[in-house]
C-alpha cells in the first residue's frame, strides 16, 4: 500500500501550471506507487477524491560526472484530475 512518504513532489513547470488551471495536478512519486494506492493517499491525507488518474513511468537518465557513469532514480508521474474548485494547496495535510 502507498503512503504519504511515497509522494516526492508536486511538479511546477510551465506545462503543469497550465494543466492546473484545468484542475489537473502533476505528482511525482516513487516507482512502486499504483493508481489505487495514490487514490487512497489522496483520500486519507488530503480528503480529496480524484475524478481521474493517469500514470507515466519515467526511467532514470544515464549521466556522466567527472568521467564516471551514473543513473538518476526512476520515478512515476501521475496526472490527477481533481473535482472543480478543489486543489491540493488549500487542503491541510
Amino acid at each position: 500500500m502507498a503512503d504519504i512518504t511515497d509522494i516526492k513532489t508536486i511538479i511546477y513547470t510551465e506545462k503543469t501550471l497550465g494543466l492546473q488551471e484545468q484542475g489537473v495536478v502533476v505528482i511525482q512519486t516513487s516507482p512502486k506507487v499504483t493508481k489505487n494506492g495514490l487514490k487512497e493517499v489522496l483520500r486519507e491525507y488530503f480528503g480529496v477524491t480524484p475524478l481521474r488518474i493517469n500514470s507515466l513511468k519515467m526511467d532514470g537518465k544515464v549521466k556522466r560526472f567527472r568521467g564516471r557513469v551514473g543513473v538518476r532514480d526512476d520515478f512515476k508521474k501521475f496526472y490527477v484530475k481533481l473535482p472543480e474548485g478543489v486543489s491540493l494547496e488549500n487542503t491541510e495535510a
